[in-house]
């Protein structure tokens, strides 16, 4: 039996970096979701998934979700990448609507990733204007830390990925 696989799905770029950061710390395969069967993944002890975040949902967990009987019996671990800082009510809050049905005891890690509007397709980009001039209309003092960081990102180019964030995966994967 093989050590471990990551399997990502990424977007605009972040969840990749993370995903090879990962690599490269602990020899692990790594391959796109796409790439992904069930009858490779079944080769490995560790399973890793790397998804960013997108309308509150992990990209990639689909593929986790779908084979999660034929997985139960390895050790899996999730790192999702969003744009927003940490915040631990809402880490809660999101882990809760993305680990049901069984997923719930599988570890969950959080990377924060980037913001560039110019990289982000037609749609993505539309929905974050709209969202932000919804959210423009509330009090600033009633926002909670997702939209502080949406607002925040009006007009910026950010990247805020680091190793750091890798830390505690890499402590749970020893």
């Amino acid at each position: 039996m093989k050590k471990g696989l990551i399997i990502y799905q990424s977007k605009y770029g972040a969840t990749q970096k993370y995903a090879k950061w990962l690599q490269e710390a602990t020899g692990y395969d790594c391959i796109r979701t796409k790439d992904a069967s069930v009858e490779k993944a079944a080769q490995y002890k560790t399973i890793v998934l790397c998804g960013g975040i997108y309308a509150s949902s992990i990209a990639g967990l689909s593929f986790l979700k779908k084979n999660f009987s034929r997985l139960r019996d390895k050790r899996i671990a999730i790192f999702c990448v969003g744009a927003s800082a940490y915040d631990e009510k809402a880490f809660h809050e999101f882990k809760g609507h993305n680990l049901k049905n069984g997923l719930e005891s599988i570890p969950l890690f959080y990377g924060r990733g980037a913001w560039d509007m110019d990289k982000m397709t037609f749609i993505d980009r539309t929905m974050c204007k709209l969202l932000q001039k919804s959210i423009a209309k509330k009090d600033p003092a009633s926002y909670e830390p997702w939209m502080i960081g949406l607002m925040s990102a009006v007009g910026q180019r950010e990247d805020w990925t680091d190793k750091q964030y890798l830390a505690l995966l890499l402590e749970y994967l020893e």
